[in-house]
């Protein structure tokens, strides 16, 4: 049933309907929106960034050392947020939507030039940099939530030993939440989010009257010779440095959700002033008192307001952590439309805004990673050596990504593209080999969990696509099957029926079995094929394209972008206004079920590769489950497919 279209299948840009809106334009409402959508990781990185870097240094930093570290963090926000993601990345948008699979999308689909080996190269890294976020996903709630409650150390060390179960009991909460959905509370994720900002900024600002020299960390010199002065030692640093823009990926993923005009405002208006605001107090703190040991930013806090202060950094990390969970389930629907995930169950828990879904697997999956990880490093400073690998392995290929944007989309010159990108990789690779020196305190868990996702992905594609070449060896010839139907070899009996075809040809094999067992036919029959299109949505005028093959039966191809959830019930309504007498209210739907087998003449798959998709294959989500049709007046037709 999943399908990639062909390029002159897939449609244009769709208009605007009720449906589908025009992505939201700039205002207060979409702006505040952002903050709470989009700047939940990036806006709770102060709690764990520069408690990292000081440990990494060996703490007790020099007020020189202590300015270097700053401009690192303030060039780093600077060059790869403000002009690497909301300058550039976010322009490589798929019709509104934003995230590294979209990005692939566009690249693969736009690129002319790209040879076959090429487009598979680009399609191999869009996927691992996909298959990472899932790592990404199950550090981000663990380490946010355990920075935040071991803010209480501060104020005393009494609840020091109920961090970790406090901690525990918080992301289960959040993971059953997940259920109900999160449209009746996201609309306070917004202004919860200003008042965080605003009290982080407050903070940094009360911190830098205290030691106002810390404002001249913006002359990067300062970072520069701190690098040149620490030698390879430096690297160690940069791997914290990079904590501070672990949501840079996650701001482009969530572009579809407000769009990219208020996420731009939000962040230079609000989130970039208020994050540098913190981490300069951070430093003017640590330059005032070097011999502190406790986490700076807490520190910054008068002793009354640190408990009101770990409440608002639970809620602002439960926020992020929201965001990181939604942004796994919109991840996973794409894979699936786009035929890289096998079918999973998808609930729309909102019945008035369009991106909030549930995907149960993946939910309860993520949660035992989670908690698996706050159980088993019990700290944020411990767990901080296993984050950042996976985001920054994704940031260094959605930079090889872009640059194929800026030559196949925008039309750059190649020196000119060369340059840009150049300099990105440049930031990437560095970051990227800080990374790897956290291989052994931990940094391999979300590698390794990328690289099985990764396999999964391309074993479930090879698979597809070997069950569909070894079911187009035994299809009928559809001229063979007309003439019978023609010449009235074929009874024709009351009802109707609907068959569902993955391969898109007119007589589906499985029509041409249920003639063969039931040596009849109903009176009106549709062929059904449903295709992905490579765009986000299809408008609804062109959801449906019906043909009228002979008499009572029909040709139904329907059509959905990478991001809606699909019914075929609704679909079909559609059909019917473009001239397919179809009565939905009797039709019975017919579909293959599938077992694969090992071949014993010409194996299509490894071994290894039959196992792992067969066992996805009988465990895909129902068709009826998926497509939204009636359980009830479904029926699956069994057979052996030899892989």
């Amino acid at each position: 049933m999943t399908g990639i279209a062909t390029p002159d299948d897939r449609q244009p840009n769709p208009r605007p309907t009720a449906a589908h809106p025009e992505p939201p334009g700039i205002g207060v409402t979409t702006a505040l929106a952002a903050l709470g959508i989009v700047f939940g990781d990036l806006g709770t990185s102060p709690l764990y960034t520069y408690q990292t870097i000081v440990e990494d240094i060996g703490g007790h930093p020099s007020a020189a050392n202590a300015l270097g570290l700053l401009s690192l963090v303030v060039w780093t926000l600077i060059v790869t947020i403000s002009v690497k993601y909301c300058g550039l990345v976010m322009r490589a948008d798929n019709h509104g939507e934003g995230g590294i699979l979209a990005l692939m999308s566009l690249v693969t689909k736009r690129g002319a030039d790209h040879s076959r080996r090429g487009a598979a190269v680009l399609i191999a890294m869009g996927l691992f940099g996909a298959a990472l976020i899932y790592g990404d996903g199950i550090i981000t709630p663990a380490i946010s939530v355990l920075s935040a409650l071991e803010g209480v150390n501060v104020a005393t060390d009494v609840l020091k030993p109920f961090v970790m179960p406090a901690a525990l009991v918080v992301l289960l909460a959040l993971f059953a939440a997940q259920t109900r959905g999160t449209a009746s509370i996201g609309r306070l994720f917004g202004p919860i989010m200003l008042i965080w900002f605003l009290v982080i900024a407050a903070l940094g600002l009360f911190g830098i009257l205290k030691h106002p020299a810390v404002i001249t960390a913006l002359d990067p010199r300062h970072g520069i010779t701190f690098l040149a002065h620490h030698g390879w030692r430096s690297f160690i640093v940069l791997g914290g440095v990079f904590l501070a823009i672990t949501g840079g990926e996650a701001l482009y993923a969530d572009m579809g959700s407000v769009g990219r005009a208020p996420i731009r405002l939000s962040w230079y208006c609000i989130v970039l002033p208020a994050l540098l605001l913190s981490y300069a107090g951070q430093t003017a703190l640590l330059i005032q008192s070097p011999g502190l040991t406790s986490n700076p930013f807490f520190k910054l806090a008068p002793g009354w307001a640190v408990i009101p202060l770990v409440v608002l950094a639970t809620v602002a990390t439960i926020i992020a952590s929201q965001a990181i969970i939604t942004g796994a389930f919109s991840l996973t629907r794409q894979a699936m439309q786009l035929g890289w995930f096998p079918g999973l169950n998808i609930r729309q828990t909102s019945d008035r805004e369009y991106g909030q879904i549930y995907v149960p697997f993946v939910n309860w999956t993520m949660m035992i990673g989670t908690l698996a990880l706050t159980f088993g490093f019990g700290s944020s400073d411990r767990l901080a050596g296993a984050y950042g690998t996976a985001v920054s392995t994704t940031m260094l290929l959605t930079t090889a990504l872009l640059y194929n944007a800026m030559r196949d989309l925008w039309h750059w010159p190649k020196p000119l593209a060369l340059c840009v990108s150049g300099g990105f990789l440049i930031f990437d690779l560095a970051f990227f080999a800080a990374n790897l020196l956290k291989l052994k305190e931990g940094g391999w868990l979300p590698l390794l969990l990328g690289i099985f996702i990764f396999l999964i992905m391309t074993t479930w594609r090879r698979g597809v696509d070997a069950v569909r070449a070894r079911l187009a060896e035994h299809e009928m010839r559809p001229a063979d099957f007309l003439a019978n139907l023609k010449e009235g070899n074929i009874p024709r009996v009351h009802g109707a029926a609907v068959f569902l075809s993955r391969s898109g040809i007119d007589i589906p094999l499985v029509l041409v079995r249920h003639v063969a067992e039931m040596k009849a036919l109903q009176e009106t029959v549709v062929s059904l094929t449903l295709v992905f299109d490579e765009i986000p949505r299809v408008a609804d005028e062109d959801r449906a394209r019906v043909e009228r093959i002979a008499e009572g039966l029909w040709r139904v191809t329907v059509r959905f972008g990478f991001v809606e959830v699909p019914s075929l019930t609704v679909a079909l309504a559609r059909a019917q206004e473009h001239g397919c007498p179809l009565n939905l209210d009797e039709a019975v739907f017919f579909a293959a079920r599938d077992e694969v087998i090992r071949s014993k003449t010409r194996p299509r798959l490894a071994g290894w590769r039959r196992v792992i998709f067969a066992f996805m294959y009988r465990n895909a989500v129902r068709t009826p489950d998926r497509f939204d049709l009636p359980a009830d007046r479904f029926l699956e037709v069994g057979r052996q497919v030899e892989l």
